[in-house]
């Protein structure tokens, strides 16, 4: 079930890439962050109170507040940068970088979270390294 969700998101990330890249133009790319974060703010805690999850509030470790707060930061700063990108370069260029992602994701795996790092895993970054050169080059 896993994957039905990765693919699903990869698909809603494929249509954010190209919403933002027609809704920014002419728009400042931190207030274009701002309004797209709001529209998912909305959506979530409409989806937390919908699944009636808000009850698990209160039963949040601070360790797991720590790392979702720095979490959202990193989201934050993500977007922030994503945006400004889109609003200087071509869609078709901006999200191969940022895919990247997918790379960056298997070393910090490797190294923080000692997830095991396989000949496969090496194979399959380096394809994405390679295709992303490729693509923006």
């Amino acid at each position: 079930m896993w994957f039905v969700f990765a693919l699903l998101s990869a698909v809603f990330a494929a249509l954010t890439s190209i919403l933002a890249k027609v809704g920014i133009s002419g728009v400042n790319s931190n207030l274009a962050t701002a309004i797209r974060t709001v529209v998912v703010l909305a959506m979530s805690w409409g989806m937390v109170f919908l699944t009636h999850a808000q009850q698990g509030l209160t039963e949040i470790s601070r360790r797991s507040w720590l790392f979702l707060i720095l979490s959202g930061l990193a989201t934050g700063a993500s977007w922030l940068c994503y945006y400004r990108a889109l609003q200087m370069g071509d869609a078709s260029k901006v999200v191969p970088v940022d895919k990247l992602s997918v790379v960056i994701t298997l070393v910090l795996a490797f190294v923080l979270l000692k997830e095991p790092f396989t000949a496969k895993s090496l194979v399959g970054a380096a394809l994405i390294a390679a295709g992303t050169l490729v693509m923006v080059l």
